[in-house]
């Protein structure tokens, strides 16, 4: 199997980098490409919205590579995940897409595309405490499709996404159709008050209204509060789900942590 590491989002740490190229020569069971334009940088990003959407559709038009991997999150792959889903070459429909957190955009686009997204762990996961365990969870999935790096609880067509880049992402062309999924979420940095007024604006989605249920997985991070907004995550989504008539199917194995699981998305 090959892999292209591409950044749609923020610069990958050279550091995380010489960790990847290093496991995978440990390994031994896949090639790993890392594009140059991971390095590059624009400010807050891996270099201009051209370059970073070039990259992006050189890779997902070669043949050779079967699946493109995320650097990392950050902020950045909304600027051009409309372009990078439209008027896809024919080698884009055969492979698979992975990452999380600001990925999400690509992954909304990509699977309304009809291409193969997966939530998973990334590169720049490897300079968390115990990220070698991620990363290898995900290269187990890419090269061999472990039932072990999955989210335990999938029983059915599924979908990942952090909840702060969903809630942004609805009424875009970038939205798919959520109808019949369990939807899995999750956040890190965000007040809770923050995250009751994402949840208010989920929620109210006719769209988001028909997933089959709602699972919510680790919000990390949290800021304080004054004064304490007086519910917790779990409260306050399913709050909402009561509200919004949605079922609340309990907790998710995902996270902006080394725990983070993988969700094929379908």
């Amino acid at each position: 199997m090959r892999i292209a590491v591409v950044a749609p989002s923020c610069t990958l740490d050279r550091a995380a980098a010489a960790r990847l190229e290093a496991m995978v020569v440990e390994r031994g069971d896949c090639d790993l490409r890392i594009h140059p334009q991971c390095f590059l940088s624009d400010g807050h990003f891996a270099g201009p919205d051209t370059e970073r959407l070039r990259a992006l559709r050189e890779v997902m038009a070669d043949p050779a590579v079967d699946a493109v991997w995320f650097a990392r999150g950050g902020y950045g792959s909304n600027r051009i995940a409309e372009a990078a889903a439209s008027d896809l070459p024919e080698a884009a429909r055969a492979k698979t897409y992975l990452g999380y957190s600001d990925a999400g955009f690509l992954h909304a686009g990509f699977d309304k595309a009809g291409l193969k997204a997966v939530w998973g762990p990334m590169p720049q996961d490897l300079l968390r405490a115990d990220g070698e365990a991620a990363a290898g969870r995900a290269l187990d999935w890419l090269v061999s499709g472990s039932p072990q790096a999955l989210e335990p609880g999938l029983d059915g067509p599924a979908m990942a996404f952090n909840l702060t880049v969903l809630s942004n992402l609805l009424g875009t062309p970038l939205e798919p159709d959520f109808s019949g999924v369990d939807l899995l979420l999750e956040d890190v940095g965000e007040h809770h008050y923050r995250l009751d007024r994402t949840m208010f604006h989920l929620t109210a989605s006719p769209n988001i209204r028909r997933v089959r249920q709602i699972r919510l997985g680790r919000v990390s991070e949290i800021p304080a509060n004054q004064p304490e907004f007086g519910a917790g995550d779990h409260d306050i989504v399913r709050d909402w789900c009561r509200r919004s008539r949605i079922a609340f199917g309990g907790i998710a194995d995902i996270g902006h942590d080394s725990a983070n699981k993988v969700v094929p998305f379908r």
